[in-house]
């Protein structure tokens, strides 16, 4: 009798097994498609992509891809990549350093109105961005900004995402503080204390920092919307947009196909560095 309900206890969770890795194979595909149906859409002719949802196309069509690059303007998606890594790349050094400066000064310096000032910060995160659009408008206006990179690159060297700032001050709370007071005893200062103690244990919250800006200054429409007047300067998020606004008849076979194209730096980069990015996020960098 033992040995039965030892079976039938076996088999139950055997059971349970399947039907939580079914779900979660079916979910997963849910999430999936949409991806794969657009990189099917874009091997496919235009006159096929809105007739069925399904992936695999009949015929496979690579002219997608071909005039898509070349575009309808003087300029091929070369040089909207390289507008776009002139901005992403700037960005995201200048948001590692200054936000972690900056959390390392409010996680580890007694400073009047400190807990004021992060209130403040994390207040912040609740204001909507639209509303700061017309102001930045005019102060970048006023002092010559306009369709140059500077609006783009230079907030981050301010630690404007505040997000950051407070996903590294709670890594760094969770740092032991005898770290660094050994660090003292051996002779660093605060600076050379961050820079060869606090830095390398940083490491994977830094990741998902660098990962998070990257894949949102690549995806970023608004801004170069915005600041961003001159063809020849515009990024890859304008330039499928406009691929879309030139002609009366859409090519969706060629915006299907540099969208594809556009999200390949962002998904090699990601799944490059998802351990370290996991690991950050979860905040459990000490071991």
């Amino acid at each position: 009798m033992e040995s039965v309900g030892r079976s039938k206890s076996k088999t139950k969770k055997t059971a349970d097994a399947a039907i939580k890795y079914i779900i979660l194979i079916v979910v997963g595909l849910l999430m999936i498609y949409p991806l794969l149906w657009l990189i099917g859409a874009s091997f496919k002719e235009n006159n096929e992509i809105f007739s069925s949802v399904g992936i695999i196309p009949k015929k496979f069509d690579v002219t997608g891809y071909i005039n898509g690059w070349k575009t309808s303007t003087e300029y091929t998606f070369t040089k909207y990549f390289m507008n776009t890594f002139a901005i992403v790349v700037p960005k995201v050094i200048l948001t590692l350093i200054s936000c972690t400066l900056a959390a390392y000064g409010f996680a580890r310096f007694k400073i009047p109105g400190k807990k004021f000032l992060f209130s403040i910060l994390i207040g912040t995160l609740l204001l909507p961005t639209i509303v700061l659009n017309i102001p930045q408008y005019i102060m970048y206006r006023q002092i010559g900004w306009l369709d140059t990179y500077l609006p783009l690159i230079i907030p981050s060297l301010l630690a404007t995402d505040t997000f950051f700032v407070f996903m590294l001050v709670q890594f760094l709370r969770g740092l032991p503080i005898e770290l660094e007071e050994a660090a003292k005893i051996d002779g660093c200062n605060s600076f050379q204390t961050l820079i060869y103690i606090l830095v390398p244990i940083l490491k994977p919250a830094l990741i998902s920092v660098a990962l998070f800006q990257f894949i949102w200054s690549m995806n970023d429409f608004m801004g170069p919307l915005i600041y961003i007047s001159s063809v020849e300067k515009y990024p890859v998020s304008i330039a499928l947009k406009m691929s879309m606004d030139n002609s009366a008849v859409v090519q969706w076979n060629q915006v299907m196909a540099m969208a594809v194209i556009a999200l390949v730096p962002s998904i090699v980069i990601f799944f490059s560095a998802q351990k370290y990015f996991v690991e950050g996020v979860s905040t459990s960098g000490l071991k």
